[in-house]
């Protein structure tokens, strides 16, 4: 480690190998706490390079739990968080519209740091026990569409750096890591990302990855498409900066979509549930057919325009069939 960090006060980047052996080392406990802090500080400082992002990433499913699934094509639905906006869980709702169309979704997330509406919060607040059986993530996507990785079952790794990041008072390299560790790998992802730095950032890493992906920022700094103006979105086909007009859906005001981090966990499982039973104010559902349409178009690899994956969308949670498939989902893993 002395030698890496040598390496990095001369202004040298460090390779994916190099990464890599250091996270496995991290798993051995083979560095003091403050070689770790000194590294980690150091990536942060000079900004993280694609290779060094994808030597952990590596590390970390290597030395995790895999879910292999039994399934050809399915997608993730995931932001980066940390854009402070507060908002329900958006990402989430709209794995389950896209599984109601018919699709198949293997959705990784982890309880939320600052509010109470993360992924795993609100899945487990429907009576949901979490598990890395291989036979029960199987059958809960061929039966249901979809199937959800709770992080901490998976990423063995994230417990020999929780102390040290609990104790630095700024993002890491770790918190870029959620969205391109989801131990099935899936081929398919759209990812909300809370800066245009982030979204060049993972951009290259897809492209290296060589997954179908979009990746979406809002304007504003959203990380999802909030439809509170205008939003970018690039895929493997296309750059695009779109309007909620260009999906013929009015904007929404940031209100609407607010209430994660100051909610109780039962209100924010009530805007969840309001919203697949398509009960909810307009601005909520219309944020979630708009995330579910680009994750659709992405497993369609750009074969339909994204008015036509909008009505896909539509047509999923307006039948029920986004709702069915929570209600079978539950009824699998509980």
């Amino acid at each position: 480690m002395k030698q890496l960090l040598s390496k990095m006060l001369l202004g040298d980047t460090l390779t994916r190998q190099e990464m890599h052996d250091i996270l496995i080392n991290i798993t051995q406990e083979k560095y003091p706490t403050e070689q770790m802090a000194a590294l980690l500080t150091g990536l942060q400082m000079r900004g993280i390079t694609v290779d060094e992002l994808l030597g952990f990433r590596d590390g970390i499913l290597e030395t995790g739990v895999p879910a292999i699934l039994d399934a050809d094509k399915y997608l993730d639905i995931v932001g980066t968080g940390g854009d402070q906006k507060n908002t329900f869980n958006i990402s989430t709702c709209a794995c389950f519209v896209v599984a109601g169309a018919g699709y198949k979704v293997a959705k990784h997330g982890n309880v939320a740091a600052t509010s109470v509406s993360g992924a795993s919060n609100v899945i487990e607040g429907h009576g949901v026990k979490f598990t890395n059986d291989l036979d029960k993530l199987n059958r809960s996507i061929n039966e249901s569409n979809f199937v959800y990785l709770h992080a901490p079952l998976f990423a063995r790794a994230m417990k020999f750096v929780a102390p040290i990041r609990k104790n630095i008072s700024f993002p890491t390299i770790f918190n870029l890591l959620g969205p391109i560790v989801n131990p099935s790998q899936p081929k398919c992802q759209l990812l909300g990302v809370a800066t245009l730095d982030q979204m060049r950032l993972y951009n290259a890493v897809y492209q290296k990855l060589g997954v179908n992906y979009g990746v979406v920022n809002s304007i504003d700094g959203y990380d999802e498409i909030s439809l509170t103006g205008n939003f970018k979105v690039t895929t493997n086909d296309y750059e695009k900066i779109f309007s909620p007009a260009d999906l013929k859906l009015p904007v929404s005001l940031p209100g609407d979509l607010c209430g994660a981090a100051t909610s109780t966990k039962e209100d924010a499982m009530r805007v969840f549930d309001s919203v697949l039973q398509n009960t909810a104010a307009d601005s909520q559902k219309n944020v979630v057919l708009a995330n579910a349409a680009f994750g659709i178009q992405v497993l369609e690899e750009g074969k339909k325009d994204i008015l036509e994956c909008l009505a896909i969308a539509r047509e999923s949670l307006e039948s029920g069939k986004a709702f069915a498939t929570l209600n079978k989902y539950v009824e699998l893993n509980s």
